[in-house]
């Protein structure tokens, strides 16, 4: 038996619905054929967007997303990617499998996206191959909204209006792939080019300086004593491998041991928000300046005769733990994680949507997003958890993982996960508080390889929960092994 505590009287901090955002790259059939085809290819679409993969987004009610990258950003030049495609350049995608990028999805393609979607769009600006005026222009063309060369080249190719963009990216990775920087000298670079990043009428930009890669403190420490009261934000990226970046593990066979390790590998996230926020605190000790996981997921092998640049793989019901698990980290600090964009949201790595032609499917962690949603602004109740230890000898974790929040109709949502790849788990769900509605659920369970394909796009989808009895004043219900809940009580 493992307990849930809520205290309903111990309002925290507001969950920020970015934590559910997504990323997108030009890589693989991230955007190509993924999220955009051409309008006479025969696939539902509007202007270009796939019609069934916006809907699937809207479901989740996407927040906010993040593009054109990833490593692709620091060698992405913008102006290459508007006007007619017909006079686009190509260029060869270094990076991500060397195919041939027309740049037929280019600025307006990516906020015309965000706009069916209904999603904020988070640009990431080049440091890394660009320059300030570069930048500066981007800002200019997408913001400004007065007589200017930029807005003009703006109403030339079809859009006299500006666009609203909060989130913009000062440089990707530039510790590696976006530059190869030391901390300090980006620090520098950093502070240059923000500079340059304006403010536009009545859009106000929220700059986002590159963050570590997983524990390096050290890149935290310097960026942000030299450049901390120049963001509102810094990245911070960690991708869960369960064995080695030169050999990562199949997605969809692997043993228990492997399921236990790559929980544990994800469960690394909680230690790297703590002490990377108790460094920001040093620095900005009022919270002004949030954290965001710009980059997290599962990244295994790909899959068996796919182009390995293309970074295609399945997705299980263990990527769904790993979903569940990491996001109840976040929205336990969302004191200072105030945005999150899982890798990536079509096609490559820890997808939650695969499309294959005109056929798509949603994967187990979409449906963890599907779960989540209701977390979205909400606010954050003081939670505790009485279970027991499980896993190997050389990987164990706490069998629940769990969060819980009020929305702003004072509806309790509780969502907690049982990572026991082989056990149930009965559990007793104790508020503390003035409530005691009536408690509904809904449900994502499977085996831990169980995976949606194409042939069977529903063997793991969410179902409604069976009864929640009431005894002696808690909510009673059993969580299967390898299971993600959401708990509903009025």
């Amino acid at each position: 038996m493992s307990r849930i505590i809520v205290n309903t009287l111990d309002k925290k901090s507001t969950i920020s619905r970015n934590i559910y955002g997504n990323f997108s790259e030009h890589l693989g059939r991230c955007i190509y054929n993924g999220i955009f085809v051409k309008e006479d290819s025969g696939i539902e679409n509007v202007n270009g967007m796939r019609t069934d993969v916006v809907k699937a987004l809207q479901n989740i009610k996407l927040p906010v997303l993040r593009w054109p990258g990833g490593c692709f950003a620091d060698e992405y030049h913008w102006k290459d990617g508007i006007g007619p495609k017909e006079n686009r350049k190509k260029m060869i995608n270094t990076h991500w499998g060397g195919v041939v990028e027309d740049n037929s999805f280019g600025t307006h393609e990516f906020l015309e996206f965000c706009r069916q979607v209904g999603c904020e769009p988070y640009i990431n600006g080049n440091v890394g191959s660009g320059t300030v005026q570069e930048m500066s222009e981007w800002m200019e063309y997408m913001t400004f909204d007065g007589v200017s060369p930029m807005a003009a080249l703006r109403a030339e190719n079809g859009h006299p209006e500006p666009w609203k963009v909060k989130y913009f990216g000062v440089g990707n990775e530039n510790w590696g792939c976006g530059g190869n920087m030391r901390p300090s000298y980006y620090a520098d670079e950093y502070r240059r080019y923000q500079t340059y990043v304006r403010n536009y009428g009545g859009n106000k930009v929220f700059r986002i300086a590159c963050g570590p890669n997983g524990d390096d403190y050290n890149w935290t420490e310097e960026v942000m004593q030299i450049a901390g009261r120049y963001m509102d934000g810094i990245s911070l990226h960690y991708y869960t491998v369960t064995h080695t970046w030169d050999k990562k593990g199949s997605a969809t066979e692997f043993s228990e041991e492997e399921y236990y390790k790559t929980l544990k590998k994800a469960y690394y996230m909680e230690e790297l928000v703590t002490k990377h926020t108790q460094i920001m605190d040093r620095y900005d000790p009022e919270h002004k300046v949030g954290l965001l996981v710009d980059e997290w997921g599962t990244w295994h092998d790909v899959e068996p005769g796919t182009n390995p640049g293309f970074l295609y793989q399945q997705n299980t019901m263990r990527d769904a733990m790993v979903a569940a698990l990491t996001l109840n980290i976040f929205n336990e600090h969302s004191d200072r994680v105030v945005m999150a964009n899982i890798a990536q949201m079509v096609n490559v790595l820890q997808a939650i949507i695969l499309t294959e032609g005109d056929k798509m499917v949603l994967t187990p962690t979409y449906h963890v997003f599907d779960l989540y949603k209701n977390h979205h602004d909400a606010t954050l109740l003081s939670t505790f958890t009485e279970t027991k230890e499980i896993g190997t000898e050389e990987d164990k974790l706490q069998n629940i993982t769990v969060s819980s929040s009020v929305d702003a109709n004072g509806v309790i949502h509780v969502t907690a996960a049982n990572l026991s790849a082989t056990e149930s788990c009965p559990v007793e769900l104790t508020l503390l508080g003035k409530y005691g509605g009536k408690a509904t659920g809904r449900m994502l369970a499977g085996d831990r390889s169980a995976y949606n394909d194409f042939d069977c796009p529903e063997t793991v989808q969410i179902r409604e929960m069976g009864e929640i009895t009431e005894k002696d004043g808690a909510y009673c219900f059993t969580l299967p092994a390898c299971s993600v809940a959401e708990i509903t009580i009025a």
